[in-house]
């Protein structure tokens, strides 16, 4: 026994291991003759009880039985605490088999904490999914429409060019428009006196049979010419008859002869002061009358809006209510014939109401909107109240405009706050 011990020890000495030679040359020959390890087969076999040391290598099979050893499965520290079923490694009579290692799942259980890789990866896939329902949201927004595509065959609507037509109608309005405070200027008149001159003219309008075209251009060239030139009280009733006339000249097929608007003041002027005040205008403006007046921007936002008549007729009303007051003209016309368009919405449907069709075609956000709409809502809830400014009211509670005037105002807008 003292021999297999001997040898037993020598088979562990590390210095076997630390001072290897290498492979190759006359140094290993050399080493290899002065190697002097027994022989596997001198080693007695059946060595039991020994301690296992990584270092030692065995190959041969033996006929021994070892006791039952436990492995585990080290994965992390995190596991460190859970409960796991061990798997069992047994020799047979016959030898050593191969250990085989099987995941088992655990049992739920509350206590144990969930790993952070775990945590990661469902935190990865909540994003991913908020991610695609973004994306969903996004894919069902509400589709901008071409409201021109019905017209491609008609030659009237020029569905060519007339994008650019609206284009140049933005670009060109600012000339049109004047200042907010011109009245500041003139001496002898006020904005009372000129509200009432366009309330009065609008039932002029209405009793001629008008076009619509016909009174925004007429209130234009009368804010514009008052503008540029001071004028005296008794001289306002005659400059907003002649300008009447010369948008009749300018709109109309069948205009009113000068008589007409003569009779129409009861006299208070001659046919002479009308046409020595339309050259006075004329020249002042240096015949300028084309440009855009919040009628242009109507029609092509009431097409975008997909409108109705009613829709129509309330947006009218509510624009022409716009035309009395003097605080409306900071306002660019485009901007007011969109805030109609939406005030008018809101009134008959109970709520805001302005598509992206809308938004795209009049370049005007609901925001953007919501200040001169708040206005509108305003005069609507007061119209037919002044005595003295009557005319709106009058002209659309017939008939005629499906007593339009009676509509309910959008109130709930006045308490809306911005957003």
């Amino acid at each position: 026994m003292g021999g297999l011990e001997n040898t037993y020890q020598d088979s562990l000495n590390p210095t076997i291991f630390q001072e290897a030679p290498r492979i190759g040359g006359a140094k290993f020959v050399k080493d290899m003759g002065n190697n002097h390890r027994r022989a596997l087969s001198n080693i007695n076999p059946n060595v039991l009880g020994a301690t296992l040391n990584p270092h030692v290598v065995t190959k041969r099979e033996f006929f021994g039985k070892l006791p039952p050893v436990e492995v585990v499965r080290h994965c992390s520290e995190a596991y460190d605490r859970e409960p796991k079923n061990l798997n069992l490694l047994a020799t047979k009579s016959s030898g050593l088999e191969d250990c085989h290692i099987v995941d088992v799942d655990f049992e739920d259980n509350k206590d144990v904490p969930v790993p952070m890789f775990v945590k990661h990866t469902e935190a990865i896939i909540d994003e991913l999914d908020q991610v695609e329902e973004v994306e969903m949201e996004d894919v069902e927004e509400e589709p901008v429409m071409d409201i021109d595509s019905d017209n491609l065959k008609d030659p009237l609507s020029v569905v060519e060019y007339v994008n650019e037509i609206y284009a140049h109608y933005r670009k060109t309005e600012c000339f049109s428009r004047v200042s907010p405070n011109y009245m500041n200027h003139q001496p002898d008149i006020n904005e009372k006196m000129r509200g009432i001159l366009i309330d009065w003219l609008i039932e002029v309008h209405h009793k001629f049979q008008l076009m619509e075209e016909t009174l925004f251009l007429t209130v234009n060239l009368i804010d514009r010419f008052l503008e540029r030139q001071i004028v005296i009280r008794k001289k306002l009733q005659l400059v907003g008859v002649t300008a009447m006339l010369l948008a009749c000249k300018y709109e109309e097929v069948s205009v009113p002869i000068v008589e007409d608007f003569v009779l129409i003041t009861d006299k208070a002027y001659t046919k002479q002061d009308v046409l020595d005040m339309e050259k006075l205008i004329v020249n002042e403006l240096q015949f300028s009358f084309s440009l855009p007046t919040p009628f242009v921007f109507m029609r092509r936002f009431l097409k975008a809006a997909q409108s109705n008549k009613k829709l129509e007729i309330l947006s009218s009303f509510i624009i022409e209510l716009c035309l009395v007051e003097y605080e409306m003209l900071k306002f660019p016309p485009s901007l007011l014939a969109a805030a109609a368009i939406y005030t008018a919405q809101c009134s008959l449907y109970g709520f805001k109401q302005w598509s992206k069709t809308s938004e795209w075609y009049s370049n005007y956000s609901e925001h953007q909107l919501l200040e001169c709409s708040r206005l509108m809502v305003a005069f609507h809830q007061k119209a037919g109240k002044d005595r003295k400014l009557t005319g709106v009211y009058r002209k659309y509670n017939t008939q005629k405009f499906g007593f339009a005037a009676k509509a309910e105002p959008a109130n709930f807008l006045l308490g809306f706050s911005e957003f």
